[in-house]
């Protein structure tokens, strides 16, 4: 893997004013079935074209923005749970259930158009279980491919999105002075665990590399300049590295709710950052994270006070 360093994310110095942006990135886990060690958790990561006006070039997990026609998913029957059901998964009584609802199905769809993953629900009446449910696929694929909406085409074959195959994970809101972005978003992060028989690969359009990582083969790759990592997906990998399997994760992640990360922007000395719930700079000082609780923005790379390396013993 060739370094990245000189395409590096570019500092921002922009105040963005405009209001945030709702979004859904899916966290792809996997179990690596030939491991090294008792560790075989493996998370998917795809790297942004280097055009793209939102993180350019950096690696990053499949997800985009709330799209208006995700929120009618419900009422075009396209889901297997109940609108107050997946609300309350969210843990946000404040966000409107339509737009909860919504971002469930964004994640679904971002999925599936971003790096091929279908997560649809087995359904004994449509004869989408057991071995017929590859032939459904295929089906959708084509209709997709010729260039009919992904949720007009769940409708055309009469399927539903398997949406307790996610759990919300985290909650990430971009600060009013983004550190390598000219956006905010109020970006939910959903764990899913690849289903069986599906493959992940990039698109070749909005992204144009792939790969699986171990959480410390990712740090890794980024301490030595061959990845780049905003900050979320940086710390998103920090707290996946206690895991020891997808499964564990996924599990945890179903037992508590998700906790929401509002960074703030540091600017020190001349020097800018970002910190975490927890820091002496951040209001709420309960530390929600596992890795350090701040990151200082040096040479095109998030580092932690300590230094890069100490991202590899956290």
């Amino acid at each position: 893997m060739k370094s990245c360093q000189n395409v590096a994310m570019k500092l921002n110095v922009e105040t963005v004013s405009s209001p945030l942006k709702d979004a859904a990135s899916l966290v792809l886990l996997r179990d690596r079935e030939r491991a090294s060690s008792d560790h075989t958790l493996e998370v998917f990561l795809l790297k942004r074209h280097s055009a793209s006006k939102v993180l350019g070039g950096a690696y990053v997990f499949p997800g985009g923005k709330l799209d208006p026609e995700d929120l009618s998913a419900h009422g075009r029957g396209l889901l297997d749970q109940e609108p107050p059901a997946l609300h309350a998964q969210l843990a946000e009584a404040k966000t409107p259930q339509d737009v909860g609802v919504g971002l469930f199905v964004a994640a679904l769809r971002e999925a599936y158009e971003e790096c091929g993953v279908l997560w649809i629900k087995r359904q004994e009446r449509l004869g989408t279980s057991g071995p017929d449910l590859s032939g459904v696929k295929g089906q959708l694929r084509a209709l997709t491919g010729a260039g009919l909406g992904f949720l007009a085409s769940l409708e055309r074959l009469e399927l539903q999105l398997d949406t307790q195959a996610l759990v919300p994970w985290s909650r990430w809101i971009t600060p009013h002075r983004p550190t390598v972005s000219a956006q905010r978003f109020d970006a939910r992060f959903f764990l899913g665990l690849l289903p069986d028989a599906e493959e992940a690969a990039h698109d070749q359009v909005e992204t144009t590399e792939s790969v699986w990582f171990t959480p410390k083969e990712a740090l890794a790759a980024y301490v030595r300049g061959e990845i780049e990592l905003a900050a979320p997906q940086l710390m998103c990998l920090l707290e996946l590295k206690g895991f020891a399997s997808a499964k564990a994760a996924w599990q945890e992640a179903k037992c508590v709710l998700p906790h929401t990360i509002a960074p703030h922007t540091l600017d020190e000395h001349g020097q800018r950052g970002v910190c975490f719930p927890g820091d002496r700079s951040h209001p709420q000082p309960q530390k929600l994270l596992s890795g350090p609780t701040r990151l200082w923005f040096i040479n095109g790379q998030f580092q932690p006070e300590s230094g890069l390396e100490s991202l590899l013993q956290h």
